[in-house]
């Protein structure tokens, strides 16, 4: 057996709300960097308001890593993890902690399983309900990913404080929901391709007796429920990111952003950033939902030895 037993008392739900929410931390510590280079690889070539003289072009994943690292410094590569750890705490303990429990309700009473209906739609509300609580530390993750630095050094925020009050005095309140249908679309996608799929290979291999409920069992299952998360959700995250990104008057709508990649890129712009995204995705998927079940059996165990 590698790895903690599972429990013979299962986790309660606010051992796995705040489970979820540690464990989305752990995982976005890991991968930090190459969230930051899927944002400047989807938002490049994108026309800036004002306009721009000089502009840095990315290539790939590693030559993004390495220009930032050379023109802006390595910690450019964790620019925006305060506002990026606040987001998962409040927004991984609310998509990924209450999934389970949520799940349940939709689950016809008497049902011997839970069908593929019942996990859809609990993916797609704790989705949903995550995003609207948790937009506005989104919106500050990504202007600071975006936020390459000016050539006498100014920023655009100070700091995660300054930031939020910064969008809120000259956006409005609302600028700090900025982009939040698309991000409730992607969520509710990315949820489903995430953790349905997740539920799905396990409960597949499981039953198929292929593995046991162990680390290799989590591994290749997270592992493809990044893959399906990243398909599926690619076009709704590049559009998200760029209408987050987007100056006042750069964009109407959502609508206007998503016809303005189309016409400017083609349907390939949809897909900018797909190899970082799945890197992050994929390597995200792993690390978070290998240290979601050590740690709900952490919980659970020294609930046990209490008691």
């Amino acid at each position: 057996m590698v790895g903690l037993k599972p429990p013979e008392v299962p986790p309660t739900a606010t051992m796995k709300f705040f489970s979820a929410g540690t464990a989305a931390c752990i995982a976005d510590l890991c991968t930090f960097p190459l969230d930051t280079a899927k944002v400047r690889l989807q938002i490049q070539g994108e026309v800036r308001i004002p306009r721009s003289s000089s502009t840095v072009e990315y290539r790939g994943v590693l030559g993004t890593l390495s220009t930032m690292v050379r023109t802006e410094g390595p910690r450019s590569l964790y620019s925006g993890l305060v506002a990026g750890l606040q987001r998962q705490m409040s927004f991984a303990s609310i998509r990924i902690g209450l999934y389970d429990s949520v799940k349940q309700l939709y689950t016809p009473k008497g049902a011997e399983s839970t069908g593929l209906t019942a996990r859809v739609l609990a993916g797609c509300t704790t989705g949903a309900v995550a995003v609207t609580c948790a937009q506005p530390t989104d919106v500050v993750k990504v202007r600071f990913q975006a936020n390459v630095a000016l050539p006498d050094g100014a920023r655009r925020y100070n700091g995660t404080v300054d930031a939020y009050r910064t969008i809120a005095r000259e956006e409005g309140v609302r600028g700090l929901w900025r982009g939040a249908l698309p991000n409730i679309a992607r969520n509710a996608i990315v949820n489903c391709g995430e953790l349905v799929t997740y539920d799905l290979i396990k409960d597949a291999l499981l039953r198929a007796q292929l593995m046991t409920d162990n680390l290799p069992c989590h591994f290749v299952a997270a592992f493809g429920a990044g893959f399906c998360a990243t398909v599926v959700a690619s076009p709704v995250d590049v559009v998200k990111t760029r209408y987050m990104n987007a100056g006042p008057g750069q964009y109407r709508n959502v609508l206007s952003c998503f016809l303005g990649l189309l016409m400017q890129d083609g349907l390939a712009g949809f897909y900018k950033g797909f190899v970082p995204s799945f890197l992050r995705l994929g390597s995200w998927n792993v690390v978070m939902f290998i240290s979601y079940e050590q740690l709900q059996r952490v919980a659970a165990l020294a609930r046990a030895a209490q008691s």
